[in-house]
């Protein structure tokens, strides 16, 4: 593990997503760049929990429902358990899940699932029984997901998988094919194989509520009137709720502070490059971050891409990363050895309004501004 400089105040870089951009009650960003055998390491935040002048401040702890964010977490649990044979990637998901097996996707490999590339939409609104006060059927959902194939993906998926298209079923179906084998409960899963080995404050709302000031420490995300008010303290994305609740889905359903999510960040340089005791090593990283064809999506991760990337100008072609709706992003360039976070909870109190569009790009040019120089 290299030597930590002092720590650099990235307050200012914060509040460009608050003040300047208005595009979120509380901002937190965190960096780390590995430099010379040493972490330059940078944090601050701005901004309040909501909007209200007696709102608790935003701080350096506070916790954000990461969403999207929790991909990566597990398609990194996906390689661990490959890394042991515990699981194959290659395996098809009727095989891992029979109840699936005759189903579109019944013969979709799992890796075609990390990768976006298994033929399914993006997304069904699986939890619509509850807007009229019904139970969801996790099962169902479950087959509903796996048969939601796009009208052009028919039949087995070629050897390089359908064109990609982001889909939250996937990650749904790969986060229930992952339990099923490791026999446990997905969150439980991704903290054994991935979060706590790193000593990471990201989990569960369970876990975390179990583990620290949870719900004290914890953003609001959107005023939802059918969930009753305002989300705190549970998952924000719908279909992670009702089929999940305070544990966490394939898709969504993790939540953690800055630090935690930059550290994770460098775990993945240091599992590329080999270095200390790394959780996984590059080979287990390849087919998790190998280019793929026909877009930028990677399996677990996406690629910075267009003209005006989210990741800002100075991070290096080679960056990935990901975005979460809620207003989380993580990007990591190995070229630069460079890590950077923006966690906010731009869907408070509501997730119209497009702000964070240009507020991430300007806030991760401020971020690699401050800390490549």
């Amino acid at each position: 593990m290299p030597a930590a400089s002092p720590t650099l105040d990235l307050s200012d870089v914060a509040a460009l997503a608050v003040d300047e951009h208005r595009a979120a009650p509380a901002a937190v960003v965190a960096a780390v760049h590995l430099r010379d055998g040493v972490q330059v390491r940078g944090i601050g935040a701005a901004g309040r929990l909501w909007y209200a002048d007696d709102a608790p401040l935003a701080g350096v702890d506070t916790l954000f429902d990461l969403a999207s964010v929790t991909k990566p977490v597990t398609a990194l649990a996906l390689a661990r358990l490959g890394a042991r044979s515990r699981l194959h990637r290659g395996e098809l998901l009727g095989e891992v899940l029979p109840a699936l097996a005759a189903t579109r996707s019944g013969r979709v490999p799992l890796d075609l699932l990390a990768s976006h590339r298994a033929g399914l939409d993006g997304h069904r609104q699986l939890y619509a029984p509850l807007l009229q006060g019904l139970a969801v059927d996790p099962a169902a959902s479950l087959r509903i997901a796996a048969d939601a194939r796009r009208a052009d993906c028919e039949g087995d998926p070629p050897p390089q998988g359908f064109p990609p298209v982001y889909s939250d079923l996937g990650y749904l179906l790969l986060g229930a094919a992952l339990a099923a084998r490791a026999g446990d409960d997905l969150d439980r899963i991704l903290d054994r194989e991935v979060l706590a080995p790193l000593g990471l404050t990201i989990g569960s709302a369970r876990q975390l509520r179990a583990r620290v000031d949870f719900d004290a420490r914890v953003a609001p995300t959107e005023t939802v009137g059918w969930r009753g008010g305002t989300v705190r303290g549970a998952v924000h994305d719908e279909n992670a709720w009702a089929l999940a609740r305070d544990a966490a889905a394939g898709h969504a359903g993790l939540f953690g502070d800055a630090r935690a999510v930059v550290d994770l960040g460098v775990a993945i340089l240091d599992a590329l490059a080999g270095r200390g005791d790394a959780i996984l090593g590059p080979a287990d990283l390849e087919p998790v971050l190998r280019d793929r064809p026909g877009g930028s999506l990677l399996a677990g991760f996406d690629r910075r891409s267009g003209e005006n990337p989210t990741s800002g100008p100075r991070f290096g072609a080679r960056t990935f990363g990901h975005l979460g709706f809620t207003g989380t992003s993580l990007w990591i360039d190995p070229d630069a050895q460079l890590v950077g976070v923006l966690l906010t909870n731009r869907v408070h109190p509501t997730r119209d309004g497009d702000a964070i569009r240009r507020a991430r790009p300007a806030v991760y040019a401020a971020l690699a501004e401050r800390m490549l120089r």
